[in-house]
């Protein structure tokens, strides 16, 4: 499969890469642009590829803008930095959506919703998005993925409950199904959220879920090992005083995460 990614963010563009590479390892990437620009002038100058990974937002507008200038025949998977509710008005014309971060469990499933429909795609299928429709939905309704996540959690200690914000944290953790986070001054708190919610509550540029017992703050992270099996060990500070593994399933995403 020949494939062009368009994203402007270096990290975000090599992550994504990395992840393509390992979901489909036969497949070609053509080019990774990072302009709409660019990928017209690509798209002018090469036959089309099988999949288009197209970032929304793009260095020089937004990424609706190639559709209006050319018959885009190819499959698309957009990536947003918008929530779900902002991009409805596409969800049904493109092959699917990716919301930044993107996860690698997403991705294999958008990659498999593909192939599931291969045989709809052709190089004289019309275009798959309206954008007028597309450009007026994401100008009303999008919101900043920012502005989706909690800056403070309500803890509670004995009777009392009061806000503690999040960038004061240095992890959350699970035990005997209770939640609590720990500061990064050290002190511990129960929390009223599952590990799965405080999972979607949580800025993920900020914390990450390091496997079931545990989601770490960037900042807590003293030192990152590489163990047998391709998994990484994390130590924290403050220390949690039991070892943190992440699977070797999960290393790659964590790494990117990192910075890599």
């Amino acid at each position: 499969m020949r494939i062009l990614i368009v994203e402007d963010e270096a990290i975000a563009a090599r992550r994504l890469r990395k992840m393509v590479e390992a979901l489909e390892p036969g497949s070609k990437i053509e080019s990774v642009l990072g302009s709409v620009a660019s990928t017209v002038q690509w798209l002018q100058a090469n036959p089309a590829p099988d999949l288009l990974l197209l970032d929304i937002e793009l260095s020089d507008g937004q990424s609706f803008e190639i559709f209006a200038q050319l018959d885009v025949s190819c499959p698309v998977i957009f990536t947003t930095a918008y929530d779900e509710h902002a991009i409805k008005a596409f969800r049904l014309n493109s092959v699917d959506y990716l919301l930044k971060p993107i996860q690698e469990k997403e991705l294999q499933r958008s990659l498999l919703k593909l192939r599931n429909m291969k045989k709809v795609f052709t190089n004289k299928a019309p275009n798959l998005v309206n954008i007028e429709a597309l450009l007026q939905e994401i100008n009303q309704q999008r919101t900043p993925v920012t502005d989706l996540y909690r800056d403070r959690i309500l803890v509670k200690q004995g009777q009392r409950m009061f806000p503690v914000i999040c960038q004061e944290v240095a992890y959350f953790f699970t035990k005997e199904k209770v939640s609590f986070l720990r500061t990064k001054d050290s002190r511990c708190f129960q929390v009223d959220f599952t590990m799965e919610e405080l999972e979607r509550l949580l800025n993920p540029k900020d914390f990450f879920r390091a496997n079931r017992q545990f989601i770490v703050n960037f900042a807590a992270i003293a030192k990152v090992s590489q163990e047998l099996n391709a998994k990484l060990k994390i130590s924290l500070t403050p220390d949690p005083e039991e070892e943190i593994m992440i699977s070797r399933e999960k290393a790659m995403e964590f790494r990117a995460w990192l910075g890599e």
